[in-house]
Formats: structure tokens, C-alpha cells, sequence
């Protein structure tokens, strides 16, 4: 299963309305926010958002997916493929996006997703398959272009240089341990790329 499998393509049967979608989108994230992805039901998202039940589950397979739906668009416009022109300047960009993610109202509630994957499956899934596999994907790009431009080393485990990327931001989103700011962005990259770059 893809992204464009959770987030774009609906079941068979009545095309969405792209206004009813942003509606339930918008009442979950709301939800998210003001009561947490446990407590939240698929019941509140339909009143919240004027869309029946039978209508979320149309497109919908579960609340978790209506959530990762919610912070896959919010991710989308924080941390967007910039090409810059350089691999540096590429993560740079895209890891200062992350960090305002993180620190911004939605990271709490992201961290809470991450939390809810470890216990239940069902949630890992739509996480790995619906967030994780996205972002990851803007990122094998910006890696691409930097071998190809001859600026970061081709030997290198293309996964593993990834991780090292992401994975302090992650670590620090979810322990609170250290600073989410450009700053400690900058520094992360800098960092990673002193053994990735040729």
C-alpha cells in the first residue's frame, strides 16, 4: 500500500467531495489537538465535520488513517522537497521544516501517533505506509540529486544515511531531550554530512 493509497484514492462506489475530505481532515486534526488520538472517535469526526460515519468509512479504513491523512497534508506544506540546488542546502531546508513541525502545536500530537504505533499494529501501519514512507521518499530524492551532483559519497547506504538525518530530530521529539531549532537542524546536517559527502 502506497501513500497515494491512503490519501488519494477512494474505495469504489461515489467519488469524495474534495470539500466534504478537507471538512473531515479539518475536524480531525481539531480533535487531535484538543482531545488526543485515543479519546478521539470516529463518531466525533462526523459530527464535527457534518459527514456520516458511513461516509468516513467509505474512504477511510479507520480513525488512524483519518489522522495520518491529517498530518501527511500539514507535513506536505512544513517540509516539501525544496531543491535547492545543493544536498546540503536540500536537508537543510527540509530538516528546519521538520523541527518547526515538531515544535509546533501538531508535534505533541504526532509523538502520541508515534507512541499509539508501538502497541498497536494497526497503527503502524497506516503510519509506516502513510507518513513515514512519504517522507522518506522526498529525502531518496534530495539523496539522488547529491550523487548524481557528485557532492555525496555513492558507497554509502542510501537508508542508513537517512536515518541518520532524521533520527536525531525524532529521538529528541520523543524523549524532550534538546533543542527542535534551526540551529540544532543546521547542526544535525552539518554533522551527517561530514561522513556522507565526498
Amino acid at each position: 500500500m502506497s501513500v497515494e493509497d491512503i490519501t488519494a484514492a477512494p474505495k469504489p462506489g461515489r467519488p469524495r467531495s474534495e470539500q466534504s475530505r478537507a471538512a473531515v481532515v479539518r475536524a480531525t486534526s481539531e480533535l487531535l489537538h484538543e482531545i488526543g488520538l485515543r479519546a478521539m472517535t470516529t463518531e466525533q469526526i462526523a459530527a464535527r465535520s457534518g459527514s456520516s460515519k458511513a461516509t468516513i468509512y467509505k474512504w477511510w479504513p479507520n480513525k488512524y488513517a483519518v489522522a495520518v491523512d491529517a498530518f501527511f497534508s500539514q507535513m506536505q506544506a512544513d517540509s516539501p522537497d525544496p531543491d535547492t540546488g545543493s544536498a546540503r542546502g536540500d536537508f537543510t531546508v527540509w530538516l528546519r521544516g521538520l523541527c518547526h513541525f515538531y515544535t509546533g502545536p501538531s508535534g505533541r500530537v504526532f509523538a502520541q501517533l508515534v507512541g499509539e504505533a508501538q502497541f498497536d499494529p494497526e497503527v503502524s501501519a497506516e503510519l509506516r505506509e502513510g507518513l513515514v514512507r512519504s517522507r522518506r521518499a522526498v529525502l531518496e530524492t534530495v539523496w539522488d540529486r547529491g550523487v548524481v551532483r557528485g557532492e555525496l559519497r555513492a558507497d554509502v547506504d542510501r537508508d542508513v544515511a537517512i536515518d541518520l538525518i532524521i533520527g536525531p530530530a525524532l529521538y529528541r521529539l520523543i524523549t524532550g531531550r534538546g533543542a527542535l531549532d534551526d540551529a540544532t537542524a543546521d547542526a544535525i546536517v552539518d554533522t551527517a554530512l561530514r561522513g556522507l559527502s565526498r
